[in-house]
């Protein structure tokens, strides 16, 4: 799974990459001439906020699965609930992190929309900013998040893959004390 997530990672923090950088290319966003360039980055960001939050959803998914797979082994092996608790707690440590990612991805989109002076919405922003001030903050914000959420996520893989080799390990011992075929 770790090889699996570093690709899906990598490639989603590329798409995070490049969607600032078309950004950051955008001259005035109201002149005509910039349209394509705008057009770009919303298409580009959208498909990031969608890839970014696919892979985050697969990671809790992978600790979805192997938390019941460690429960149901535990449970048909009579071995400790400890496999299962500590799997649990890996999962639900990464939940908020997951969750406030994805919050923010969404957030980056919903104020880079409402910055575009094409929108009906017209947002000139807050305290000083600009709308595309804030935009960029949150956009910062959102890809510092996602390089440390995906670093905790990485870890907690390996650490959940530890936890599935030693049930494995306890399933072969007792196999192999009873006679059966592992």
């Amino acid at each position: 799974m770790t090889r699996i997530f570093l690709t899906l990672s990598t490639v989603g923090t590329m798409f995070v990459l490049i969607a600032f950088l078309l950004g950051l290319n955008i001259d005035d966003a109201k002149l005509l001439a910039s349209q394509p360039s705008v057009s770009r980055h919303i298409l580009v960001g959208l498909g990031t906020l969608c890839f970014v939050a696919l892979v985050h959803a697969i990671v809790f998914t992978y600790f979805m699965g192997t938390g019941r797979w460690i429960e149901e082994t535990s449970r048909v092996y009579s071995l400790s609930n400890e496999f299962h608790a500590e799997s649990q707690r890996i999962k639900y440590r990464l939940l908020p992190l997951i969750t406030a990612e994805i919050l923010l991805l969404v957030a980056t989109g919903a104020f880079g929309g409402a910055a575009d002076p094409g929108s009906r919405v017209g947002f000139q922003g807050w305290f000083g900013l600009t709308g595309a001030n804030i935009h960029m903050t949150v956009a910062i914000a959102a890809a510092a998040l996602n390089l440390f959420v995906n670093l905790r996520e990485f870890a907690s893989i390996e650490r959940n893959g530890k936890i599935i080799e030693n049930v494995m390990g306890e399933v072969r011992r007792i196999r192999t004390a009873r006679g059966l075929p592992l």
